[in-house]
């Protein structure tokens, strides 16, 4: 079960990520989140009123969980503007999904050999699928600033991968509660963010999201990434940290496929390297 809803949740993460950064080539990622994260907030509060009563446990680690995955999505983007996106990626999710494996390991999780194989194939498929050949600008600008950029990744990663951990630690006995306050943890960021771009800089950067289609997007974007944290979260609490975690962090391969169809971008080799090793990982996993 672990791994069907981990999966799920890459595929859907995937998904989100394709259609906001999609809209995010035509206005900002502040923009995109500030529509986006609203929206996933209205969902998952229609959807926990059918479940389970809150309760204070779930929803103090949940928030929690929020306010380090809206801070991992801002500096990540950061990242992004001070480093090539063939570092930044790589390290992001790497970050994000090691640091689960090792949450997990101290908590007494044992992979069996095969599990544990799969386990690898897929960390290197993580980052083996993230790596994008950037454009020479970009390389340039990574160069002035390179020391920035892979720090911010780190950051990004780490902030990621506590998100996982902090949401694990929510327990399931307050049905998705948890994951509506970490959505309302991710806005807090946001908004945050937002208010000090406005105070330095009398507006918000970028062009603003106008037209059905792409607030469409932003707000199908918002609704699928709260339905992935959704998906992760169950997958965390019905198994272990460390494989839920692992198998969701495959959701860039998701975003690079769709990118492949939608824009015909041309896959690398060492992506498709990539996909055959987050195949044969992911096959290992479920047979072990």
């Amino acid at each position: 079960m672990v791994t069907l809803l981990a999966l799920g949740a890459a595929i859907v993460y995937g998904v989100a990520d394709f259609l906001g950064g999609s809209v995010s080539r035509r206005s900002t990622a502040v923009r995109v989140l500030l529509v986006s994260v609203p929206a996933g907030i209205a969902v998952m509060l229609a959807v926990a009123l059918t479940g389970a009563a809150p309760t204070w446990h779930g929803i103090a680690w949940g928030f929690g969980a929020g306010l380090s995955g809206g801070a991992g999505m801002l500096a990540f983007y950061r990242a992004l503007a001070r480093g090539p996106m063939s570092v930044v990626a790589p390290v992001s999710a790497l970050a994000a999904a090691v640091l689960p494996v090792a949450a997990g390991v101290l908590r007494g999780e044992r992979l069996g050999v095969p599990v544990l194989l799969g386990v690898l194939l897929c960390l290197v498929a993580i980052g083996l699928v993230s790596m994008e050949k950037g454009d020479e600008e970009r390389a340039v600008a990574g160069r002035r600033a390179f020391d920035n950029g892979p720090i911010m990744a780190g950051v990004s990663g780490v902030s990621f991968g506590i998100f996982f951990i902090l949401l694990k630690e929510a327990g399931g006995d307050g049905g998705l509660w948890p994951i509506l306050a970490s959505r309302l943890g991710n806005l807090a960021v946001v908004a945050a963010a937002a208010v000090i771009l406005l105070r330095a800089h009398g507006g918000l950067p970028g062009t603003p999201i106008r037209g059905r289609k792409l607030l469409g997007l932003t707000l199908l974007s918002g609704t699928l990434d709260a339905g992935a944290n959704a998906f992760y979260f169950l997958a965390a609490q019905s198994g272990m940290l460390s494989l839920a975690a692992v198998l969701t962090s495959l959701y860039p391969a998701v975003t690079v496929l769709l990118a492949r169809f939608a824009f015909s971008e041309r896959l690398r080799a060492i992506q498709r390297v990539g996909m055959a090793l987050a195949v044969a990982g992911v096959t290992l996993v479920t047979v072990g």
